[in-house]
């Protein structure tokens, strides 16, 4: 068993992102954003799931655009195109599936 601790350190600094743990089959990110700030499109070669700590998130998936809290998931299969928009402060873990 492993505990991973994620601090928030966001209000130190703008777009804070960093691999928090990196295991055969999957990669873990933090990404914290503040309001307004953006990942531009890109996409990955695995399955992500994306879960949201704090804050609101807008993704647009394939030129879908969904708004993401704590309260939600998403997943996306391999080469889905996407891209993000913090609506508030935001921290959020990212699991790419290798």
């Amino acid at each position: 068993m492993k505990v991973i601790s994620t601090p928030y350190v966001l209000e130190e600094k703008n777009k804070q992102v960093g691999k928090v743990l990196d295991i055969e089959k999957a990669q873990v990110m933090n990404i914290q954003l503040k309001s307004g700030e953006s990942i531009p499109s890109h996409f990955a070669d695995g399955d992500v799931l994306i879960i949201v700590r704090r804050g609101t998130v807008e993704f647009t998936v394939e030129e879908e655009t969904v708004e993401l809290t704590n309260e939600t998931l998403l997943h996306m299969e391999p080469k889905e195109k996407h891209s993000l928009i913090a609506k508030h402060d935001a921290d959020i873990i990212v699991v790419k599936m290798k």
